[in-house]
């Protein structure tokens, strides 16, 4: 399984963007999946999840209202629209799918992203927002 983010870009502040994450599977229903970012000199931060039905989505209180998560199990692809772009959003943007369902009162928003809480993850992609 390989995920392929892309969609990153330099914006202003106000900006739009909308982020894919590329699931290269035969079973991507099975899998819920997350979005996670990372910024220079911070740690990692959980933003996003979506299960795999598209029936439960979620959001860190810092990105409720502008950020919206989605997904079309047809192409195998979640999409993370970003809307009103703060430059605090600025990070590299990171899709994973969690070993627990996120409806599993197994799964932690706050673990790390490593093999023990994540079964894949792609390479990032970059937004930059800044005037």
């Amino acid at each position: 399984v390989q995920l392929v983010e892309s969609g990153g870009a330099e914006v202003q502040p106000g900006g739009s963007l909308r982020l894919s994450c590329t699931v290269s599977t035969s079973t991507f229903i099975r899998f819920d999946v997350t979005w996670i970012r990372q910024a220079p000199g911070k740690g990692p931060e959980w933003v996003s999840g979506i299960d795999r039905n598209g029936d439960i989505t979620e959001y860190a209180d810092s990105v409720k209202g502008r950020f919206t998560i989605s997904r079309d199990n047809r192409k195998n692809i979640v999409y993370l629209q970003m809307d009103n772009l703060k430059p605090e959003d600025t990070a590299r943007y990171i899709c994973a799918c969690p070993k627990y369902k996120l409806s599993s009162s197994y799964y932690d928003r706050t673990a790390p992203l490593d093999g023990v809480n994540y079964d894949y993850w792609g390479q990032g992609t970059q937004v930059a927002v800044s005037s």
